[in-house]
């Protein structure tokens, strides 16, 4: 009897998936470098520290992909991102969701926006089992994180009807 990670015919692993959001993380870090040469000293080195150590977790992860490729041991096809198939109709509902809270972050401001977000992708990954679970969490996070990003760090997020509300009670 073979082990699973022996056999005699071993399949090369699909890894192509696994470069997509370090890829896209890393076009982000760049764009961010781009766009902070106008903000005060300390928020630069900040953000060039992070992104810095960002940028070389990616680099490590390319580095590791490339050996099992050369060695044969993987190759760059898409295959856990695009099985079990089913799968599909759920991860393109997810992504758009992801667009749409780009898209109504504006309008809705940041709390709302992310309690909707959540709230739907959270029913959505779980069939609408355990609703009343589901809104209440997704009202502590979106709250707390009204609490925590825009009160105690001010962060200038996109002001909606619920911080507009809030600034008014305060």
């Amino acid at each position: 009897m073979t082990d699973d990670n022996e056999t005699d015919n071993p399949e090369k692993k699909s890894v192509g998936g696994e470069l997509i959001l370090p890829g896209a993380a890393l076009l982000f870090t760049l764009y961010y470098f781009y766009t902070i040469w106008d903000v005060p000293r300390i928020a630069q080195v900040s953000a060039l520290f992070v992104g810095t150590i960002l940028i070389v977790l990616v680099i490590l992860l390319g580095i590791r992909i490339a050996k099992q490729v050369k060695a044969g041991e993987a190759d760059l096809g898409l295959g856990r991102i695009v099985e079990p198939k089913n799968f599909i109709p759920k991860r393109l509902a997810l992504l758009g969701l992801t667009i749409a809270f780009i898209y109504f972050v504006d309008w809705l401001g940041f709390t709302l926006t992310v309690f909707a977000f959540l709230a739907l992708a959270m029913l959505l990954l779980s069939e609408g089992k355990k609703k009343l679970l589901i809104v209440s969490l997704s009202a502590v996070v979106a709250i707390g994180g009204y609490f925590l990003f825009i009160v105690a760090f001010q962060t200038r997020f996109p002001a909606g009807p619920f911080e507009k509300l809030m600034a008014g009670l305060f």
